[in-house]
């Protein structure tokens, strides 16, 4: 059993087909398949179902695919670890974020972490938390930034809490305030022409399972947008739209105010690979991003604290 092989069958395992598995391995499909049965004869079970609309894992395949995987990670940071001691090349990290972490806390850290390190190649997937975990699992990512976690997920990642932070309703600082008070209750947001993200955001999710434990239907004026658009349609006034208050940084023309009855807040979480070893590159990464948090924390007032 080699890493080769190894690499190849996660490869079939992730695209379910030979064919297409050698594609983009550029390896001819003989040789993949060779590959694939040196390393069934090695662990002595087979790994895949094979038909004519594609391949399946069996179990033994099943249960090979995490360790593969890991194995691949452990084998690329060690590789990428060593060739940053010899000076054979600058580093190099790949990073996850969500899109409303991109916008404010992210682009903090890169630019404190490039000032830093300017040598350092920096790659970054900007998707929702569960699509970042999933890259992490995959050996896709280094380390990611996320929004949310479960039980299952802090099993196969180490995940560790940094913020805290409110949600807040914001509206365009060139109209009239949307109330008097410090704060506002749901069901008057409910009211208001609201512009909503598209389905595919954490907080989308988060908002409507506000709503509807609370028996409200918010009046939504436009649903879909991402971050930056939804920002942007608030600003002329098409509405409000409940967001991190984190996004609030450098937006004067953006005024919120707290939600109160219920208040809303979202977990703000640095994660990678659990077992794997950082490499330097990613390792000083992660110290960057805690201590950007934390500034982020004691600057933010009441709408943001560490853990």
């Amino acid at each position: 059993m080699n890493l080769e092989q190894l690499g190849s069958f996660v490869e079939v395992a992730r695209l379910g087909n030979f064919t297409r598995a050698a594609e983009q391995l550029h390896l001819a499909q003989p040789s993949l398949s060779r590959q694939i049965a040196a390393l069934e004869a090695d662990l002595g079970a087979e790994l895949f179902l094979r038909a004519r609309g594609g391949s399946r894992l069996t179990a033994a395949g099943e249960s090979l695919l995490p360790l593969a995987r890991r194995m691949l990670a452990d084998a690329e940071s060690a590789r990428r670890e060593l060739a940053e001691l010899a000076g054979l090349q600058r580093g190099a990290v790949r990073l996850g974020a969500t899109p409303t972490l991109c916008i404010s806390l992210v682009a903090e850290v890169l630019a404190v972490f490039h000032a830093a390190h300017p040598n350092v190649e920096l790659h970054l997937s900007e998707q929702g938390s569960r699509q970042l975990l999933d890259e992490l699992e995959a050996g896709e990512l280094d380390i990611a930034l996320i929004t949310t976690s479960d039980s299952a997920s802090t099993q196969r990642h180490t995940v560790t809490p940094l913020l805290v932070e409110e949600l807040v309703v914001v509206s365009s600082a060139a109209a009239p305030p949307i109330t008097t008070r410090e704060a506002v209750r749901l069901d008057d947001v409910a009211a208001l022409p609201q512009i909503v993200f598209a389905e595919s955001y954490d907080l989308r999710s988060t908002t409507d399972a506000a709503f509807r434990t609370a028996a409200l239907a918010p009046h939504v004026v436009l649903e879909g947008a991402q971050m930056d658009a939804v920002l942007r349609f608030v600003e002329l006034g098409l509405g409000v739209a409940i967001v991190p208050a984190m996004v609030l940084i450098d937006r004067p023309q953006l005024r919120s105010v707290r939600l109160e009855d219920p208040s809303l807040t979202r977990t703000i979480s640095v994660a990678h690979p659990a077992g794997v070893t950082l490499a330097a590159a990613v390792g000083a990464l992660q110290r960057t991003i805690e201590g950007t948090a934390a500034g982020f924390a004691a600057s933010a007032g009441e709408s943001m604290r560490a853990v």
